[in-house]
């Protein structure tokens, strides 16, 4: 594993792990993509009728859309983010629906606006996949600094042991450093997924997929 710049220097921090992703070739991120979809089933994090949160890949993010393809051909009921308006930070989470109603955020990255598409928060779903830049062997997560993902999870520093959602990072094997500075603020991740494996850090917290019955 490559050394961390200074750990308290989180911008230096994102440069360093953006150019690791950008050197991924695309063959290797279409292959870690599949290879997703094979550990997450491991993982018994895919079921029917569970409400599961995914995301678009941009920037140079490990694939998901594997996994959403699977998901919902297992019957899974998937959700992806909505960027709220300037000034907000919590997010809901849009069902994704078979009508096309795709439109690019601020960000650019594509989000599912059918009007009749059912709207969750994200204390309502049963896993959440959620990109990163970085994380650690403790389960701490660098994210791009907007503070969305925080924000949307912060009832989970209130209520150590609600059930909902299962937080699973996903990433690159080699997105992980040796010691990730952490917040007040940052959630922690319960697992990671990477095309290498998935692990978890929180056995112990009640929603585990792999302890509980799908909702």
């Amino acid at each position: 594993m490559p050394p961390s710049p200074d750990p308290v220097d989180k911008a230096a921090l994102r440069r360093e792990l953006r150019a690791r992703r950008k050197r991924v070739e695309p063959a290797q991120r279409r292959a870690a993509g599949s290879r997703l979809v094979r550990l997450a089933l491991r993982g018994h994090l895919l079921a029917r009728g569970r409400r599961i949160g995914l995301y678009i890949p941009v920037h140079g993010e490990i694939d998901v859309l594997p996994l959403l393809k699977r998901a919902r051909a297992m019957r899974a009921h998937c959700f992806l983010p909505i960027v709220p308006g300037q000034d907000r930070k919590r997010m809901w989470f849009s069902q994704v629906g078979e009508r096309p109603a795709w439109v690019l955020n601020r960000y650019g990255i594509p989000e599912y606006r059918h009007p009749l598409a059912p709207h969750l928060r994200a204390r309502a779903l049963d896993v959440l996949f959620l990109p990163l830049l970085g994380f650690d062997a403790r389960g701490c997560r660098l994210g791009m600094g907007g503070g969305y993902y925080d924000a949307s999870l912060a009832y989970l520093r209130r209520f150590r042991r609600w059930r909902r959602p299962w937080v699973v990072g996903v990433a690159y094997a080699m997105q992980e450093v040796s010691n990730l500075p952490s917040d007040p603020w940052d959630i922690p991740l319960d697992a990671v997924l990477t095309e290498q494996g998935y692990r978890v850090f929180r056995a112990g917290r009640t929603n585990s997929p792999g302890l509980t019955r799908p909702a």
